[in-house]
């Protein structure tokens, strides 16, 4: 697996994902699942645990954006680089979707936030499909860019 072809897709798919997630909350408050919230209780989780001093609302959402940025990048990572990332992908994605619905009330997080309604365990298998499958398109595309540059080098040697 190469690292920094790995972490681009991987971010791409994170910053796909948490652009998906504000921008339908903002749309669709009544039934979008609501990530944010969950995040935000789970760093209160931790911090209140590290007997650390809570920030303010807009702190800690920001801290919360960053969290969640920062961990499905890394773990959208795992779509890695290399033959079959866009499969790698949509199961990644789908997993955490699944996770996102199924792990917040076990965690203690609540499960309103994902489990609302339907629709709002439909959108949240959904959303983290799509990072996945953003992250698998993006890691395709590096290889298959990567590939050409080396044909393309090859062939300039070649001709010399």
């Amino acid at each position: 697996m190469k690292l920094l072809p790995s972490l681009v897709a991987g971010f791409a798919g994170a910053v796909a994902l948490t652009a998906l997630h504000e921008t339908v909350r903002r749309l669709r408050p009544q039934d979008a699942p609501r990530m944010d919230l969950l995040g935000m209780r789970g760093l209160r989780k931790l911090l209140g645990k590290a007997d650390v001093r809570k920030p303010d609302g807009d702190t800690l959402f920001d801290l919360t954006m960053a969290g969640d940025v920062l961990s499905n990048g890394l773990y959208y990572a795992l779509v890695g680089s290399g033959w079959h990332a866009l499969a790698r992908g949509l199961a990644l994605g789908s997993l955490a979707g699944v996770g996102g619905v199924l792990l917040p009330g076990p965690m203690g997080l609540g499960t309103a936030p994902t489990n609302r309604t339907p629709q709002t365990q439909a959108m949240t298998v959904a959303w983290y499909t799509v990072g996945g499958l953003v992250a698998g398109t993006v890691a395709r595309a590096m290889r298959k860019r990567r590939a050409l540059v080396k044909q393309l080098r090859h062939f300039s040697v070649s001709r010399r």
